[in-house]
């Protein structure tokens, strides 16, 4: 099979435009009938879900979307329920909670890497399944994305973070550790698919070796996956401003100004 080109820039700055109109129209809708949704996204590493959800939070209103980003855990929480970490940021009525990694690293980085026993390993896909249909039978939404990258592009990626200086924050330890582990990582995530793509909440995997498709693919399925009506409210007509009558503003000189360099 040929290998598509790349999408244009300036086809894919048309596209983005068009999709970030009807996600704030998305979260409009999402508010005003108090739905509960959760957005998890899952993938190899370097597979471009850090870009997407950039690109789903750049036209929504942070107070209605947060991000979860959890670090590893502590000693403390490594003692807790497995799931009880994850649970107080899920989202409240009109709320959306996007989790850039979520629980699912115990079927990933912890199997491959031996973070986790192999008890707690198998409890875990035991146990998801029925986690996540107590989600939906609560009515919250749950989506549930898995970015997939070729070997070849992932490498392709890696090879880029690790000369360009503005990237080198994105290669950490563990995902140098991770190039090595190709066909672990490829197990984990078959095994762990066979346990938890269920039909109350499903996988959908993101071809991803394209990472302007594959935001556009992605994006362009949440606003499916949540059917929504337009109830943007009508254009505000702004007041005339006040005037400020007999009030004098102090002296430009005795503020400090940024240097204009640019």
């Amino acid at each position: 099979m040929n290998k598509r080109k790349k999408m244009p820039d300036r086809a894919y700055g048309k596209a983005l435009r068009g999709i970030y109109v009807e996600l704030v129209k998305w979260q409009y809708w999402i508010k005003q009938q108090g739905l509960r949704v959760i957005i998890v996204f899952e993938g190899r590493d370097a597979a471009g879900k850090g870009g997407t959800i950039k690109r789903l939070m750049e036209p929504l209103n942070p107070r209605g979307c947060n991000v979860v980003a959890l670090p590893a855990p502590s000693d403390r929480e490594k003692t807790q329920w497995y799931f009880q970490r994850y649970v107080p940021h899920f989202p409240a009525a009109g709320e959306i909670a996007v989790f850039d990694r979520s629980w699912y690293n115990r079927a990933g980085v912890e199997r491959v890497m031996g973070f986790c026993s192999d008890s707690e390993y198998r409890e875990f896909l035991r146990s998801c399944p029925e986690f996540e249909r107590m989600l939906v039978r609560s009515d919250i939404i749950l989506l549930k994305y898995w970015f997939s990258v070729s070997d070849e592009e992932q490498e392709r990626r890696f090879q880029k973070r690790a000369t360009d200086t503005t990237k080198h924050w994105k290669l950490s330890p563990m995902d140098i550790e991770s190039r090595s582990r190709w066909v672990d990582y490829s197990k984990a995530k078959d095994e762990m698919f066979f346990y938890t793509d269920i039909a109350e909440a499903p996988w959908y995997v993101v071809n991803a070796d394209d990472k302007k498709r594959a935001r556009l693919n992605c994006l362009s399925h949440i606003l499916d996956a949540i059917p929504y009506q337009d109830i943007m409210p009508a254009p505000l007509e702004l007041p005339e401003r006040e005037n400020l009558g007999d009030y004098k503003r102090p002296d430009m000189d005795t503020q400090t100004f940024v240097a204009e360099k640019y």
